[in-house]
């Protein structure tokens, strides 16, 4: 992914942290994704959720309804890709309780 970064990459996730409440990240995501594309997005980190609780690859696909491709692809990303579900999903755990 490091050679996809660039200066509209940038400010791209910019202006995802200038985002300060959740009405705000969906007007924004509203306006920027696809119903489809948001839908793809949701249901992917959705499946990083289940596959940390350890839950196999039928069970996350009846559950989720994401694509063996889709389940495989996060997998790889929660094992050997840059952090980012990782640090996403403790920190919505974190500000569960």
């Amino acid at each position: 992914m490091a050679n996809f970064n660039n200066a509209y990459t940038e400010n791209f996730y910019k202006a995802v942290l200038s985002l300060e409440t959740v009405e705000e990240c969906r007007a924004f995501f509203d306006d920027i994704c696809t119903i489809k594309e948001l839908q793809e997005i949701s249901r992917r980190l959705e499946v990083a959720r289940l596959l940390s609780e350890g839950k196999v690859f039928s069970e996350i696909n009846r559950l989720s309804e994401a694509s063996s491709a889709t389940i495989s692809r996060v997998n790889k990303c929660l094992m050997y890709g840059s952090g980012g579900y990782k640090t996403a999903l403790g920190r919505l755990k974190e500000n569960e309780g």
